[in-house]
């Protein structure tokens, strides 16, 4: 065993809880990195993606800078730019998470993505955060997104058992907080993230 403390994945569909579940599991005292973050810092300006993207979907750009919510919606309706628009950010994104997790060699970490791929190692464990589809859509309305908008997005990932079968543990988020901090303890728990 190397002693090194856990890394996480934590992910699941849009509006499925993912942040809330990170904010628990960082209560209990986990480094939280989020890796859209990452992605939204390689499409600024100064970003190692921007120029690249910006080339490539110049209808995306308003007053020097990428619209992210016009990029999603090219995006979004077509899996080939999608994965046009993965390979220029992944690489960058990538570089960042890793630097990211370095800094902190004796803590573990919990890392939430919104959809696992070559971004994360492939032996650490992928915690997914589950709900229902009618509470997911009730969320995105509540954030603003319109139904066209909330269509586009689901069709785009995975269905809801692709999610399950990524698994190594699932938590599931129709429960109150104070239940889910539970459910989320138990999960830390059987990660190793918490020893007792």
């Amino acid at each position: 065993m190397s002693g090194t403390p856990p890394r996480v994945v934590v992910t699941g569909g849009i509006g499925s809880g993912k942040s809330l579940v990170c904010s628990l599991l960082g209560a209990l005292g986990t480094a939280v990195i989020d890796a859209d973050s990452l992605g939204h810092a390689v499409l600024r300006p100064d970003g190692e993606a921007f120029a690249q993207v910006t080339a490539r979907w110049p209808q995306a750009v308003s007053g020097g800078r990428i619209d992210r919510s016009a990029l999603g919606r090219i995006v979004f309706s077509d899996p080939g730019q999608l994965a046009e628009l993965m390979e220029m950010t992944h690489p960058h994104i990538r570089a960042r998470l890793f630097r990211e997790v370095d800094r902190y060699p004796d803590r573990p970490v919990t890392v939430e993505i919104s959809a696992p791929s070559d971004l994360v190692m492939p032996d650490w464990p992928v915690l997914v955060v589950d709900a229902d589809p009618g509470t997911v859509r009730t969320r995105l309305r509540e954030r603003g997104m319109s139904d066209g908008d909330i269509r586009r997005r689901l069709d785009s990932q995975r269905s809801r058992q692709e999610w399950l079968e990524l698994a190594d543990l699932v938590i599931s988020n129709r429960l109150d907080r104070d239940a889910l901090a539970e459910e989320v303890k138990r999960a830390a728990r059987e990660l190793g993230v918490l020893s007792h």
